[in-house]
């Protein structure tokens, strides 16, 4: 007789192995059928929900923020173009490509200590003031010599857009009170009411012109379209 309690050798039953089995096809069949409903969900039902809810409430947000003008898109409210002509508002420097290039959206990444980016500064503030009619003194807001870190920022300060409203009503021969007023109008708060500063949108600002003071033959046409052309080729890929 064998007293060794270490030498039992398992006893597996045929039913026992059979319920391994089982179960084992249980969590299998429970796993998959998981990942399918999961995949169901996040991958079908959920961008469908999302998209139609966009589309029925929030159809100009959703489908890029264009603006057509002439049958034709003319810019997006979310990114940035460049206007050099004196009758319009100018939006803040990029150094995107060429100039609010979304295919090569970025900053200078110039450090503050360098003197490039130093003599850049004014440089830019040297134009500013020249093309704004502004004293060599003025004070200038940062964002009308800096770039954004991604090149298309759409917007502008407030402080920047007042300064530019002298030059724009001498070129549109209407008075500058009417210009403050519309950047009034157009002024966007701070998000939440505490992050950012207040702001205004460069497009929309120069669409609200071109509505009350119409330019002919000029129509808005910005210096260089690759941005909306980039955005509107890239939804299209996606």
């Amino acid at each position: 007789m064998n007293n060794n309690p270490y030498n039992h050798s398992p006893n597996f039953s045929s039913h026992s192995h059979s319920s391994l089995i089982s179960r084992i096809f249980s969590e299998i069949r429970s796993a998959l059928v998981l990942t399918f409903g999961f995949v169901l969900l996040l991958s079908i039902i959920y961008p469908v929900l999302v998209w139609g809810i966009a589309q029925t409430f929030f159809p100009f947000q959703a489908n890029g923020s264009f603006y057509n003008k002439e049958n034709s898109v003319i810019g997006s409210n979310l990114i940035g173009q460049k206007f050099t002509q004196p009758s319009y508002f100018h939006p803040r420097p990029s150094s995107a490509g060429d100039g609010y290039d979304a295919m090569y959206s970025g900053g200078s990444n110039f450090g503050p200590t360098s003197n490039l980016f130093y003599q850049t500064i004014l440089k830019r503030a040297q134009e500013y003031r020249k093309e704004n009619l502004l004293p060599p003194t003025t004070p200038i807001p940062p964002d009308a010599v800096t770039a954004s870190a991604s090149g298309l920022d759409p917007n502008i300060s407030i402080e920047n857009a007042k300064l530019q409203a002298a030059r724009i009503a001498i070129s549109r021969g209407i008075d500058k009170n009417t210009i403050f007023q519309l950047i009034q109008r157009f002024t966007e708060n701070r998000q939440l009411g505490i992050f950012g500063e207040k702001q205004v949108n460069v497009l929309r600002l120069n669409l609200a012109l071109d509505s009350l003071s119409p330019l002919n033959p000029t129509k808005l046409q910005p210096k260089n379209q690759n941005s909306v052309k980039n955005v509107k080729n890239d939804r299209k890929n996606h």
